[in-house]
């Protein structure tokens, strides 16, 4: 390791210091290992220094755990007086790199400053790296010095020009005030005018670009600077970087964007003759075209209500570039003409949808027909137009769908997969596919499953989703068989696998649970085997509720009860499949919610079947209102009526206490997709609908309100199994609304009717099983430290009780290979409380503030990491339980349960000073006993 000798086994020793760093993140050994570092750094040779640099680059996100950071700087520090520059060199870029912890270092900064007037090259670079960096860092002091030095430096005869190249990029971090700022600007000014070489004025260009993209005060004038050289000077070098810049400043900031700032873009575009840099201002416009801008340009043209949608110049040169024989000019164009049509929705653009249609539908004929890396790029941009144009404007599905299907024949393989997932991402949107375009679909898929290349098989998947997501009934006989056919011919047993998958996202249980019998013999695991058979079985479960049907309770009794034993076997396989590595905790939850939730619906029509057996509403009506008992009107007062009464509040408890259920495990799954989410909404929304009507119709009419649940329907519907689900619910609160206005005091046969038609209602929708069933896209962990710590878990700390416990709370935050794929963490919710779990000693009268810790702190984690401290009290003597309890907050400011939740034990001991007065007080007490006892003692 570090103390060999051979230099070797040091260099090897020092390189692996970050893969240590990401296992063990937590500031004890980050700073240990740092220490260790920078001893090397100062003792060794200049290899060995530039193997510790390289390791500080890399480890930027832990420096800050670094604890004896005065120590740490000492010794590299130590370095910059060598006499050899290349060490004072390294030296300098390893300060440059610690700039994040060390940002107001005056001695840094004084060493930078001496080392920019060395006269060795190496040196010199290396105090730029660390002025550069220091300036984004230091606060104000030391970009103000450097400011000047650098500008002496520049305007200085002597400072040759490579040197002036790399020195002007510092001058992009100069905007910690608006005075700054200022001059930074003024002096880049200067520098374009005197210096008009190529080099020289791309540099600086993009130094400007950057300083007014972070000041934020000068963006105006800046899209102005670089409109003037994109159209008035001729060097291509200069063009394309100042489309480059204005695409930076496109992104960032799209609402300063003034209309004469598009104008000119586009006739600069129109007048250009050299495609490359048309296509480059073509993708500026069509950065613009989705923003807030283009409402700007067309809403503040003058008479603007005089001319149309097309004598604009944005839209003419959209139109002229539809048709482009380079397929880059002519995606950005029809990129244009979508989102034109998606976001301006005034009478006088409507034409501009059908222009947009032809653009795109003469692309895909272009690009589908290419295999090149080129035309699927531009294919990808033609058919995520074309699915934005049909969410905005569904009228237009029609042509598009058959457009589609028409280029499927004739196309390449890699175009016909992602027109697949074009065609499937507009049906789950709108159900456009129907039933006569599935023979298409099915002779394409006969002919495809004659090879077995690794294409044909994604395509397999992708054509099988598309029949999915058509085929909005059950699959035919027919499909199902020539489904299988082509899987045993061609296909391997992950394309089985991922067709069952979809089949299972899209409801279609009985194809799913065949595929996966199929494949449980062809596993090699007995996890991966256990994980089939659980999946089986829910599709086997999910397919004996098909045969639901409305007005036969009894039936539908038996077809649950069935649901429920295919149920409890899946979930036992289920078990049997989870790892510690892989616990499948979101899996086994949803199953056993929906096993809860079969149960409840299954009670409640028992329960309503058995009010059938009650007297006649006359009867139990009046019964109830001499009685003033409400809840018996459903029945004679007598035991039964009684009873029935009791189970129906019980149920009505059971499908709320569901609903929370529901929303614990929602709020659990941070990792997961919004589709994933919804699926889990509805099944709460559902619970809340029946426990809803259960109320409304037989416990409180009275009471029951309408105006919370009727806004339901009005969100935006993004799969069939959604729009189903929100049908079932529309039609169920219609029924009880309808019910509760026409009779005062409902029928018990009407209510009880209308209870189990809406439980068989929603159980007729298939069940679909989303991604975050299977696939986990985004991962995210938050692993906890707590100080002090025990050396045994089982061993409590010992805390005197007259003093307060520093509990120190670390974390990290670990991703997956997406991080913030879906959401990202914004801040860290600590929960502390305390319980006590055995007393010893007296029990004494202490107010119940001091009897609990119950504390909540809100971090935010920097670079991954955080860190709190909380004060306990402990004045009771005894052990107590601590847990220290985690959840995130998003960007939007949700609260998810993530957890973990850690445990330590504290003991609460008395203090000396308080034993002793204690321990004198009761030899102090009954001096009687004490004198006998002396007396009894002398007799002997």
């Amino acid at each position: 390791g570090l103390r060999s000798g051979k230099l070797g086994e040091q260099c090897e020793a020092v390189v692996r210091f970050p893969r240590l760093f990401q296992k063990y993140p937590f500031p004890i050994l980050i700073n240990s290992a740092f220490l260790k570092l920078a001893d090397v750094f100062r003792v060794g040779n200049n290899f060995l220094r530039l193997c510790v640099l390289k390791v500080t680059q890399q480890s930027e996100k832990h420096l800050e755990k670094i604890l004896n950071v005065d120590e740490f700087v000492k010794r590299v520090f130590s370095v910059i007086h060598s006499n050899d520059p290349v060490a004072r060199a390294i030296t300098l870029r390893m300060l440059g790199s610690m700039a994040s912890i060390i940002p107001e270092r005056k001695n840094a900064h004084h060493s930078i400053r001496q080392s920019l007037d060395s006269h060795d090259n190496v040196e010199v670079e290396a105090a730029i790296f660390a002025a550069a960096n220091f300036s984004a860092q230091s606060n104000y002091d030391f970009a103000v010095g450097i400011c000047n030095k650098i500008s002496e430096m520049i305007q200085g005869l002597a400072t040759p020009v490579d040197l002036k190249l790399k020195l002007i990029p510092i001058l992009q971090h100069m905007h910690h005030d608006a005075g700054l700022a200022s001059s930074a600007r003024q002096l880049l000014q200067q520098l374009v005018t005197s210096y008009p070489s190529t080099k020289m004025v791309i540099v600086t260009l993009h130094t400007f670009t950057l300083l007014a993209a972070s000041s934020l005060v000068d963006i105006p004038k800046q899209i102005q600077l670089l409109l003037q050289y994109l159209k008035n000077d001729p060097r291509k070098a200069v063009k394309r970087l100042a489309i480059q810049d204005l695409k930076l400043l496109a992104n960032k900031t799209p609402h300063t964007w003034s209309r004469e700032n598009i104008q000119a873009l586009c006739e600069s575009a129109l007048n250009t003759p050299y495609d490359s840099l048309k296509m480059g201002m073509l993708s500026v416009l069509s950065t613009l075209s989705g923003t807030i801008a283009i409402k700007q340009y067309f809403s503040s043209a003058p008479g603007a209500a005089a001319t149309t949608a097309r004598s604009f110049d944005l839209v003419k040169l959209a139109q002229e570039c539809c048709y482009h024989n380079n397929r880059g000019i002519a995606a950005h164009g029809v990129r244009i003409l979508t989102n034109i049509s998606a976001s301006c929705q005034e009478k006088d653009l409507l034409p501009l949808e059908q222009d947009a249609v032809f653009g795109l539908e003469a692309l895909l004929v272009l690009c589908s027909q290419d295999e090149s890396p080129g035309a699927q790029a531009t294919l990808k941009i033609t058919l995520t137009c074309m699915v934005k144009l049909v969410k905005c404007r569904p009228h237009l599905s029609q042509s598009v769908v058959e457009s589609l299907l028409a280029q499927l024949h004739s196309a390449q393989d890699s175009a016909r997969i992602l027109m697949c997932h074009c065609l499937a991402a507009i049906a789950m949107q709108l159900p456009v596919l129907a039933d006569g375009m599935l023979g298409d679909l099915m002779d394409l898929y006969k002919l495809i499953g004659q090879s077995a290349t690794d294409k044909k098989q994604e395509l397999l998947v992708s054509l099988a989703t598309v029949i999915f997501v058509s085929s909005q009934k059950a699959l035919s006989t027919e499909i199902k068989t020539v489904i299988k056919q082509q899987l045993e011919n061609a296909s391997n047993g992950w394309t089985a696998y991922r067709i069952a998958r979809q089949a299972s996202r899209m409801g279609n249980h009985d194809m799913a649970r065949e595929l996966y019998q199929s494949l449980l013999t062809q596993v090699a695991s007995e996890h991966f085997y256990f994980w089939l058979n659980s999946l089986k079985e829910f599709s086997h479960a999910e397919q004996c509720l098909t045969g639901l049907q409305e007005d036969s309770y009894s039936s539908a009794l038996s077809c649950i009860a069935e649901a429920l034993k295919s149920y409890h076997k899946g979930i036992a396989s289920l078990t049997a499949a989870s790892t510690p590595l892989n616990p499948l905790s979101f899996q086994c939850g949803f199953v056993k919610l929906r096993i809860d939730l079969l149960q409840a619906f299954s009670q409640l029509i028992c329960t309503c079947n058995s009010l059938k057996t009650s007297p006649p509403p006359a009867i139990a009506t009046t019964i109830a209102m001499t009685s003033g008992n409400d809840l018996q009107r459903c029945g004679r007062i007598s035991n039964q009526a009684l009873t029935l009464s009791l189970q129906m509040k019980h149920s009505m408890e059971e499908f709320r206490n569901l609903a929370t259920r529901y929303g614990d495990l929602y709020q659990s799954s941070f990792d997961a997709d919004s589709a994933t989410l919804r699926n889990v909404e509805l099944q709460q929304q559902s619970c809340l609908l029946i426990s809803h009507a259960i109320e409304a119709l037989i416990l409180d009419p009275e009471s029951a309100s309408f105006q919370e649940y009727s806004s339901n329907g009005t969100a935006h519907v993004e799969s069939e199994y959604e729009r189903r689900m929100m049908s079932v619910f529309n039609h169920v609160l219609e029924e009880v609304e309808s019910l509760n206005r026409k009779y005062a005091p409902v029928s018990y046969l009407a209510s009880n009717t209308c209870l189990c038609n809406a439980v068989i209602a929603l159980l007729k929708v298939p069940l679909s099983f989303q991604r975050y069933f299977f696939q986990k896209l985004q991962s995210t962990s938050i692993k906890l430290a707590l100080s002090p710590s025990p050396r045994n878990p089982a061993e409590p700390i010992a805390v005197q009780n007259n003093q307060q416990l520093a509990l120190k709370v670390e974390g990290v935050v670990q991703h997956g290979s997406k991080p913030g794929l879906f959401r990202k963490i914004q801040s860290v919710c600590l929960n502390v409380s305390s319980v006590l779990q055995s007393k010893s000693g007296q029990d004494y009268k202490i107010p119940i503030d001091n009897m609990t810790n119950e504390m909540e702190q809100r971090v935010e984690p920097h670079n991954d990491y955080f860190s709190t401290q909380f004060l306990l009290n402990f004045v009771i003597l005894g052990t107590h339980n601590i847990t220290v309890e985690s959840s995130v907050i998003d960007s939007n400011g949700i609260v998810w349960k993530t957890g973990p939740k850690t445990t330590i034990f504290v003991k609460s001991l008395e203090d000396p000073y308080s034993q002793q007065v204690r321990l004198q007080q009761q030899q102090g007490q009954p001096p009687s006993q004490q004198q006998q006892q002396r007396t009894a003692y002398s007799r002997f």
